[in-house]
């Protein structure tokens, strides 16, 4: 990340590009005991969160991240009733988990409060259902919460992770992906942000896949979405289920759901699953 007085730039040497966001100015900045978090006003992008120098969200596109989080997982699952949230600091994906009327309980845990606190205080609109009575918040290890469990908790779990470092790595190995599979009852989905297909198709989504069926999971797809402030502006959240395909959803459920969205719908989640022909081809090399 570079940063002058007009412009935040995310830039990837490894990929040879960048992405760049022109500033009115900064608004927040904090050191949190994991991580270093960032609130800048853009011109053109409302408000913008960095974590480590790196975007996590902007408040003109965010639905398109929170909605493929949510919508696809809850509407795979015939009953979702009991959902966990990994990460997810922001409660975007909070907040879009509980427009299902279905959903009894909503647990977010993720490790660092001053997320939350930051995304109350400069992205209130993502935090409105932060006071349901459905939803709890608790600032704990993820990868603990998990572990300790007890077996067939949870009907759908969101893995709303950061990049596979730091605090976040060991949300994408086989071992988490082990004590989710239990942690969910029989017909349990599991949904995990996997990055961009053209610039980690190698390095995070093959392994992401072998780990998830080296974990017990029947099935995994990846679902892809654009998302224009992230590496390549190409994003996936892989959907992997315990029992049955992940293409087969509720799709007349989704086609009449009860709630406004911005992107998602029916046609977009079968859309999205369609795989494009390198991936195709490298996902059934290292099958």
């Amino acid at each position: 990340m570079t940063l002058d007085h007009t412009w935040f730039s995310e830039i990837h040497p490894a990929t040879g590009s960048a992405f760049s966001l022109k500033l009115e100015g900064e608004l927040h900045a904090v050191r949190s005991p994991y991580q270093q978090i960032a609130v800048y006003a853009t011109e053109g992008f409302g408000k913008l969160m960095a974590i480590d120098g790196y975007i996590m969200l902007t408040a003109r596109d965010n639905f398109l991240y929170h909605e493929m989080m949510a919508h696809p997982a809850l509407f795979t699952h015939p009953d979702p009733r009991r959902v966990l949230i990994v990460g997810g600091g922001d409660c975007g994906t909070l907040r879009e988990v509980l427009r299902h009327p279905n959903v009894e309980s909503a647990v977010q845990v993720d490790i660092d409060r001053e997320v939350t606190q930051a995304a109350e205080r400069y992205f209130p609109e993502l935090c409105e259902a932060n006071a349901d009575p459905r939803a709890q918040l608790h600032f704990e290890d993820g990868l603990a919460w998990v572990k300790n469990a007890a077996p067939g908790s949870y009907d759908v779990i969101v893995v709303d992770s950061t990049d596979p470092i730091g605090p976040a790595e060991g949300l994408f190995a086989e071992p988490f992906f082990r004590d989710c599979h239990r942690a969910l009852g029989e017909a349990g989905v599991l949904v995990q942000q996997s990055e961009s297909p053209l610039f980690h198709l190698e390095s995070i989504l093959l392994p992401l896949h072998r780990n998830l069926r080296a974990a017990g999971f029947a099935d995994a797809r990846a679902l892809h979405f654009p998302q224009c402030v992230y590496p390549s502006g190409w994003w996936t959240a892989t959907l992997a289920r315990k029992t049955g395909a992940v293409a087969d959803f509720r799709e007349a459920d989704a086609a009449a759901k009860p709630f406004a969205t911005q992107y998602y719908n029916a046609e977009i989640h079968r859309a999205a699953l369609a795989t494009p022909e390198f991936m195709r081809r490298a996902l059934a090399g290292d099958s």
